[in-house]
């Protein structure tokens, strides 16, 4: 079954809805954005959350010793790397923490899809370039160009998902997750019944009233 990460969770009614709909990781953004929460903001979320579902936290360009501090005081389970980070960024992290980590790839073209082994990161995920701005535009991540590379670790796709397309974007790919965090929003916040579409379209089943 294709994993679901909701990224961008930032309210207690996020975490409501998520504790409902059981996605299996959900995303703390720690970056400069619209959706960004503090450490504290963070730590208060991860405790209203239930066990089985993973605390993603999402960093862009930060110090790898503030990265390691935030995952070894249980804030989040899973390091997202969402800016340009190094392979040898990547080793010095996993020397500081023992959390896994999920290394963001920007991809513009095929090449960009090459030499990946060099990462020492548990998978990766693939989001759709855009200059100067990482992750959050929402523009559609061009899965024909999976067809051209082999990739040597698990991925989640991201990139403009919503409930209409995800499922079009599986078949295509049979990625190990997808990422959503937009596609599930009205007005800028969580919409609880854009994430259970977004749910169903992947799992199929019944809905959780």
């Amino acid at each position: 079954m294709t994993k679901i990460k909701i990224c961008g969770l930032k309210r207690k009614e996020d975490i409501e809805y998520a504790n409902i709909l059981l996605p299996d990781y959900v995303g703390f953004v720690f970056a400069k954005s619209s959706r960004q929460v503090t450490r504290t903001e963070a730590q208060n979320l991860k405790k209203l959350l239930k066990p089985q579902i993973k605390a993603v936290g999402v960093f862009v360009k930060e110090e790898v010793t503030q990265i390691a501090k935030v995952a070894n005081a249980g804030i989040i389970d899973v390091i997202q790397l969402h800016g340009d980070e190094t392979p040898e960024f990547c080793e010095m992290l996993k020397h500081l923490t023992k959390v896994p980590v999920i290394k963001v790839i920007r991809v513009k073209t095929v090449a960009d899809l090459e030499n990946l082994a060099r990462f020492t990161c548990a998978c990766f995920l693939l989001d759709t370039y855009v200059a100067d701005k990482y992750g959050g535009a929402g523009k559609t991540f061009d899965s024909s160009l999976l067809k051209q590379a082999k990739l040597p670790k698990p991925y989640f796709v991201a990139g403009g998902l919503n409930s209409g397309n995800v499922q079009t974007v599986i078949n295509a790919v049979h990625p190990y997750g997808v990422d959503v965090s937009g596609g599930v929003e009205t007005a800028g916040y969580k919409d609880f019944a854009k994430m259970q579409e977004f749910i169903l379209a992947v799992r199929g089943g019944t809905k959780n009233e």
